[in-house]
């Protein structure tokens, strides 16, 4: 009897699963925003019918715009939660400059975010010469606000702040320089994001005093944001996370687990809502999620109806053909047939089957100057490193230059778009539309284990890639060997070319050097051993192609 109860379980749980009958503990409302009906359903076994685009596959490279209010006061990323944190350096500084958190909070720092000097056209259209094959743009972060028209968030970039529609502008340009545009949103973890603002100093003059984290409409009575509800911003309106005054237990909750407030059905449906008016507004080609897996999973559907929306609603504006990508992080094996793997500062140790992204940043995720002060900056050739090494591993690299407040990149920043540039416009074809060669790379790191941590953040192994560090990417029936820097000898030696080496049997007929021309060459037992020209033709990374 209890054999048969056993089997009647499994069996409900798998139909369930496959006819999305799966009971959620918050399962969102469709009672404003409908999800488009189609080919794909909310259920994993729908979803994996998904195939990445080929248009993806090939891109290899895109510039994410990390951009808004956070990047007011110039203290970096997560400033909005930090300044909340009593004795930081985020709270100093915003104490000292605008005010203490009780009186003076993020949302008062939001009209100060003017976007005055912000051209997306120019922007654009540099990113593209640079050598961009797609564009992501900020939709909202962590803070709540929408850079949109939005219909279910007040608190929007048009209503406030510049008084633009940031995401409209930021497609218009995208479109116009025929690049594939993405919108990331990471709204959905505000709930617990926030938690701090709810706190209070527990030294010093104000101790015990609030900070505004708990404020409501009826507080705005006289105020600049009279009419708006502080909770639609911070959500706050709800008990604090298990360990929620110690700083760092939001890690250990991202996914929804180890004690995190459930967040109320209200709150998922309004993200959900506004992320479909998104999608429907702009048509996104690609969509990204800083979330384990995807939004509010596993405690609510709202994550797989938003991807079967898209997928479908994509379907539909493209005439029956699938052209969308959407991201998510620390997904299992069988997830990754259903959404894009996306690895945050990092990258696997070894080749990877389906297509997958690697998001990083030159600085900071919202723009810092004390990253700017201290040259902290990556530079061109630690870029390069990071892309060569995630394309020989079937990868795209998304790569964040952070904006000022004001719309702009600083000077060193410019320094550094334009020396990648440089070896792009020589060197991408060993980049654009390649394929992943039968391995990707030899080397001192590429034969080791380079383990990640979480979602990723093992990208200062790589960043560290000597010119004993050579990557190999195919195309036309010719390889491309990139060596990680500049090598100081005359000579460079692939091993894995060595004459009677299984992974190359064939003959080796003309090496070039790209940007230079042909080389001379000799195939020994060692290894492919290539003449170097006594001029060094770039200060990066020089790339072969091998006929």
């Amino acid at each position: 009897m209890k054999t048969k109860q056993l089997l009647f379980a499994a069996t409900f749980l798998l139909f369930a699963e496959m006819t999305g009958a799966q009971n959620y503990q918050v399962p969102v409302s469709e009672k404003d925003e409908k999800m488009m009906e189609g080919k794909f359903k909310p259920t994993w076994e729908s979803l994996k019918n998904y195939k990445v685009p080929e248009w993806f596959r090939n891109a290899k490279f895109g510039i994410w715009a990390h951009w808004g209010p956070q990047c007011v006061e110039g203290s970096g990323d997560w400033m909005a939660r930090s300044l909340y944190m009593e004795g930081s350096r985020e709270y100093k500084y915003h104490l000292e400059h605008y005010g203490h958190p009780s009186e003076v909070g993020f949302k008062d720092i939001i009209p100060l975010f003017k976007a005055e000097k912000w051209n997306p056209d120019k922007l654009v259209a540099l990113y593209k010469k640079i050598g961009a094959q797609y564009f992501f743009a900020l939709g909202n972060h962590h803070d709540n606000m929408d850079l949109w028209d939005s219909k279910y968030q007040p608190w929007n970039s048009v209503n406030m702040g510049p008084k633009r529609d940031i995401l409209a502008e930021w497609e218009k340009a995208a479109r116009k320089y025929e690049l594939p545009f993405g919108i990331s949103f990471h709204a959905d973890h505000a709930w617990i994001w926030y938690e701090p603002s709810q706190r209070y100093d527990r030294l010093g003059p104000k101790a015990g005093i609030p900070y505004d984290g708990t404020l409501t409409k009826a507080d705005g009575k006289g105020k600049w944001w009279e009419g708006y509800d502080p909770q639609d911003l911070y959500a706050q309106n709800h008990p604090l996370s298990k360990g929620s005054w110690s700083d760092g237990m939001i890690h250990q909750q991202w996914g929804w687990e180890n004690g995190a407030c459930v967040p109320t059905q209200e709150y998922i449906t309004n993200f959900y809502n506004r992320t479909l008016d998104a999608i429907n507004r702009y048509n996104p080609d690609l969509i990204y999620f800083d979330v384990t897996v995807a939004p509010f999973y596993p405690v609510s559907d709202a994550g797989l109806k938003i991807a079967a929306h898209y997928y479908n609603h994509n379907m539909a504006t493209n005439k029956g053909r699938l052209d969308a990508v959407m991201f998510g992080k620390i997904l299992d094996s069988e997830q990754r047939k259903a959404l894009v793997w996306d690895v945050e500062r990092g990258a696997p140790d070894k080749i990877v089957d389906e297509p997958w992204q690697s998001c990083s940043c030159i600085g900071g995720w919202h723009y810092n100057t004390s990253i700017y002060e201290r040259d902290g900056y990556k530079s061109a050739a630690s870029v390069v490193k990071l892309l060569v090494d995630i394309v020989s591993k079937n990868g795209n690299l998304l790569l964040s230059v952070p904006l000022r407040s004001d719309g702009t990149f600083d000077e060193k920043e410019e320094a550094i778009l334009n020396d990648f540039g440089d070896w792009m416009t020589v060197n991408k074809e060993g980049i654009i539309d390649t394929r992943p060669w039968k391995v990707f790379g030899e080397g001192p790191i590429a034969e080791s284990t380079v383990p990640m941590n979480a979602q990723g953040f093992n990208e200062g192994t790589y960043n560290k890639a000597t010119s004993k560090e050579i990557r190999f990417t195919q195309k036309d029936k010719n390889l491309y060997a990139t060596v990680l820097a500049w090598p100081e000898e005359k000579q460079v030696i692939i091993k894995s070319l060595a004459k009677g080496n299984t992974l190359y049997p064939g003959k080796i007929s003309k090496v070039e050097l790209l940007g230079y021309g042909k080389v001379t060459f000799t195939r020994t037992n060692q290894g492919l051993i290539i003449n170097m020209p006594d001029k060094q033709t770039n200060k990066i990374a020089p790339v072969f192609k091998i006929k």
